[in-house]
């Protein structure tokens, strides 16, 4: 019995202007944590709290400075190693997608069983031209996201799977 080889990679990458937009949401996301963590060591260290360790309350400074030294390094790859896995492609009647930062996902979604194609845009993606296309199915598991696309491409995708499901749907009457 021959076993199936591994999954190749999707054709189509994602917008290059997604790492643009990962790096800026992985940034807010890091200066929201250093700046919680300088708001809770400073709220530590002058409370006089007898539980928390003497090294900590004399230099409640390190709790944003371990903070930010241990993120900065998902700061950095987050974006390049996310364009890097991110990638889609449209092929027959499937679409295949790839994803995920820390875990990976591989998704096949038949273009006869989309029941809704939505286009989105949050304000970062707006201003950096991008969108999102969620490919819904009735199953939870077979439903897709392409985060990352070009405005017009995932239009033009948009377009293309709505059309080919509907000519499937017309075949199966």
């Amino acid at each position: 019995m021959n076993s199936p080889g591994p999954l190749r990679e999707p054709a189509n990458r994602v917008s290059p202007r997604a790492r643009g937009l990962w790096l800026l949401e992985a940034l807010i996301g890091f200066v929201l944590l250093v700046g919680g963590s300088i708001l809770v060591g400073g709220w530590v260290g002058g409370s006089g709290w007898s539980w928390v360790p003497g090294w900590f309350a004399d230099a409640p400074w390190l709790l944003p400075v371990v903070v930010g030294v241990l993120t900065t390094p998902f700061l950095v790859a987050e974006p390049f190693v996310r364009y890097a896995v991110h990638r889609w492609e449209l092929s027959g009647d499937v679409v295949y997608a790839r994803q995920g930062f820390l875990t990976r996902e591989w998704v096949f979604v038949p273009v006869s069983r989309i029941q809704t194609v939505d286009k989105g845009q949050g304000w970062m993606e707006r201003m950096l031209g991008l969108a999102t296309l969620e490919i819904r199915t009735a199953s939870h598991a077979g439903s897709s996201t392409i985060k990352g696309l070009d405005h017009q491409v995932a239009a033009g995708l948009a377009d293309e799977l709505a059309r080919r499901a509907e000519q499937l749907r017309d075949d199966a009457t």
